[in-house]
């Protein structure tokens, strides 16, 4: 745990396929210090890399565990530390795998869950002892609210008395947490895990959660992209794009004006609650933050978010690094570079020839360095 007792700053890489060398290089060389890493895109011999088939878990794939081995062995090379986070876990198929729809059995089948808690002991086993590993982020975004539980922009006592009604149950993330760190402190007592609140790493979800897990080497972390309306794709598809500061959005059971008070307050939520656990803020993780490239707000919200998490001296991470499949928030790309570019020349084999000179990247370079 000693790594995370100063803050951290890196990047996440959710590329399609596994990396080269260089690429590891080039996060080190912006002031990254550790990497969130998946590696459920990238093809395998079975269905699910490295899982093998997520409809039914029979043990880790060799050739895949190979591969990731690999991944690790590059970052190690490059001075990166690395925390690990599937997309899908058995039962949990990542809904851009799942033809668009949201796997929720493994909130529904406790036979799912015994699945992701074997693979997760396995995978312990296979990498505990690795250098480069500085955690296990369990699941990716986790949704067990999704169905059948309160909206996610429900007032904060509709998120409480929800998460209290789960209490040892399916939907109680927190007992499945405890239960996948039990079997994984089983094989491998010392690398910390690192946790994602519900709705999708909302800090209001974590906030609802009345205590920390049992194990003490826990990492608990948020995502943000809030105002979404706003950060996020379908924006950039307006007619008029959401501007910010000033969109208004529903939020804890009415409506916000997201400026930088807003903001603040928004991922205030988190540390609020681990002070009011007795936990100390390098144990919150901004494991991911983001907007997109071309909305013309995006380096005023990147700096108010910032200023937020490093007011805290927390931990955090961007999305993303030089996504190989998407270009939306690759902060390298100049912001008057079109989206059809970058797929062009990514089609040709030629994304070395990309700009990367996007000023979004200044600004996280200077709080990185």
């Amino acid at each position: 745990m000693t790594f995370w007792d100063s803050p951290q700053k890196g990047g996440n890489a959710f590329n399609a396929k596994p990396a080269d060398s260089s690429y590891f290089t080039a996060l080190t060389d912006t002031g990254a210090s550790w990497v969130r890493l998946t590696f459920s895109k990238w093809k395998g011999e079975g269905r699910d890399f490295l899982i093998g088939d997520a409809d039914d878990y029979q043990g880790l794939v060799p050739e895949d565990l190979t591969i990731l081995r690999h991944q690790l062995d590059a970052a190690q090379a490059a001075g990166l530390k690395v925390v690990i986070v599937p997309l899908t876990l058995p039962g949990g198929r990542w809904t851009q795998h799942n033809g668009g729809s949201y796997d929720d059995r493994i909130w529904s089948d406790p036979d799912y869950q015994q699945q992701a808690i074997r693979f997760w002991a396995n995978l312990a086993v296979a990498l505990k002892d690795h250098e480069a590993v500085a955690g296990y982020n369990i699941v990716n975004e986790p949704a067990p609210e999704k169905t059948g539980g309160p909206e996610e922009n429900a007032s904060d006592q509709d998120l409480r008395a929800w998460q209290a009604g789960q209490d040892g149950g399916l939907r109680d993330l927190r007992d499945f947490y405890d239960r996948t760190i039990a079997a994984i402190r089983a094989v491998d007592p010392v690398t910390p895990v690192m946790v994602d609140a519900g709705w999708y790493a909302n800090p209001r979800s974590l906030s609802a959660w009345p205590a920390p897990l049992a194990d003490d080497r826990v990492l608990y972390a948020f995502h943000m992209y809030e105002p979404y309306a706003a950060t996020s794709a379908p924006n950039m598809r307006r007619d008029q794009p959401l501007r910010y500061p000033g969109v208004r959005t529903d939020y804890a059971g009415g409506e916000l004006t997201w400026d930088r008070a807003a903001v603040t307050a928004h991922i205030e939520t988190a540390f609020d609650w681990a002070e009011g656990q007795g936990l100390p803020a390098t144990r919150i993780v901004a494991s991911e933050f983001g907007c997109m490239r071309r909305w013309p707000d995006c380096g005023a919200y990147l700096g108010d978010v910032l200023d937020a998490i490093d007011a805290r001296s927390a931990h955090w991470a961007f999305y993303a690094f030089r996504e190989d499949e998407w270009e939306g928030m690759d902060y390298e790309l100049p912001s008057s570079m079109p989206p059809g570019r970058f797929y062009w020349l990514s089609e040709e084999g030629r994304a070395d020839e990309l700009p990367r000179d996007g000023a979004l990247m200044d600004i996280l370079k200077e709080r990185m360095q």
